[in-house]
């Protein structure tokens, strides 16, 4: 069985959620004898594959555009990010104002057309420009074999706003238990918070450093701002007092240490699908604090402490409980038995055999 994957044209220079799912999927889909192959735009022979399988309903346009040229019977992870919570921020807000405008699908439609305007991604597929966002994600949703949701929460938003009915297999994000060992002797401290993920406004850490300003707490952040919030990432280092510090990107084995050192992890994200950095954290230890907004309630069920993101106030009190509390082993328990790549390859598999069957 051989398999295309295929996903936004700029999985691997930056990098995200999406690519550690697709990268560890693939790797343990190998493991099980499955052929995988990434797509590039040079892939012009999609004969020798017996099945497409795309990654990020919010790139359409990339996803038109092999459907039209392969023929080929595929499935799709959605990894489905809901933007409406935009509406909800200032109203002097930039893209508060543009999603109030023009509408969640609307903002993505403009989004990739400047993209391409200014040649940073090209739209292949041209009949995008004509159907817009929503009709074209109508429209790969009608022709899909099977949706791949990471949780039942995100099936229930995707068949909401778009209205598709199509057989659907929940098939969770995960962590990499090899990589993931706690394997470093380092000694935890009870006021370290830390806190890893892209610098933007989805993620929310500019209401994290003003709830943990002059504070004891002593919170890391980790990440490299997304290309296009590179403003917000200097309002951050602006806001930040001297018990936050800032470390770029690091890779996943650097990250253990740190994961190791601190006791708690928090994500107060206005929205998020997982949090495979959550997942991370609380594998080798950490305490965490999530926000309830996406599909955070289906993975970690009562074992964080959620917050609300528009609130400084709720924030505090969330680090605050988190610290009066201790770790639960039964999280831990919970990842390892639900959340590990292999698993997931497996229902992934299960599920290409369903289509290549049919």
């Amino acid at each position: 069985m051989k398999i295309l994957f295929v996903s936004r044209l700029s999985i691997h220079s930056v990098l995200g959620g999406d690519t550690i799912q697709m990268e560890n999927t693939a790797l343990e889909l190998r493991n099980l004898g499955t052929e995988v192959d990434f797509y590039t735009p040079q892939v012009k022979d999609f004969s020798s594959y017996d099945l497409i399988h795309f990654f990020n309903i919010t790139r359409p346009e990339v996803i038109l555009n092999v459907i039209s040229k392969a023929k080929k019977p595929f499935v799709l992870s959605p990894i489905y990010v809901d933007y409406s919570f935009y509406k909800t921020q200032s109203p002097f807000s930039k893209m508060g104002l543009l999603t109030r405008l023009f509408g969640v699908d609307g903002i993505e439609y403009l989004k990739a057309t400047i993209k391409h305007i200014l040649g940073k991604e090209k739209i292949y597929y041209t009949p995008y420009f004509l159907l817009g966002q929503k009709r074209s994600i109508k429209k790969i949703l009608k022709q899909a074999a099977y949706i791949l949701p990471n949780s039942n929460s995100e099936t229930l938003r995707l068949t909401k706003r778009y209205g598709i009915n199509v057989p659907t297999q929940v098939t969770p994000n995960a962590v990499d238990s090899n990589t993931f060992n706690a394997t470093t002797d380092v000694k935890r401290s009870e006021y370290k918070i830390v806190c890893v993920a892209s610098i933007e406004p989805r993620k929310n850490q500019l209401n994290l450093i003003k709830a943990i300003n002059g504070s004891k707490f002593e919170l890391t952040i980790i990440g490299n701002p997304s290309p296009n919030h590179t403003k917000y990432y200097q309002k951050c280092k602006n806001e930040a007092g001297d018990n936050v510090t800032f470390i770029s990107k690091i890779n996943q084995n650097e990250l253990i240490k740190y994961y190791l050192q601190s006791a708690i992890h928090i994500l107060p994200s206005w929205f998020e699908t997982t949090g495979l950095s959550s997942l991370e954290a609380a594998y080798l230890g950490c305490k965490l604090i999530v926000s309830p907004n996406g599909d955070t309630k289906d993975y970690f069920e009562d074992y964080a402490i959620f917050c609300d993101p528009h609130s400084v106030i709720s924030i505090t009190e969330a680090i605050t409980s988190s610290y009066n509390q201790k770790y639960s082993p039964k999280l831990k328990e919970l990842i390892e038995k639900k959340y590990n790549w292999k698993k997931t390859a497996e229902i992934t598999q299960s599920v290409y055999l369903k289509v290549i069957k049919k």
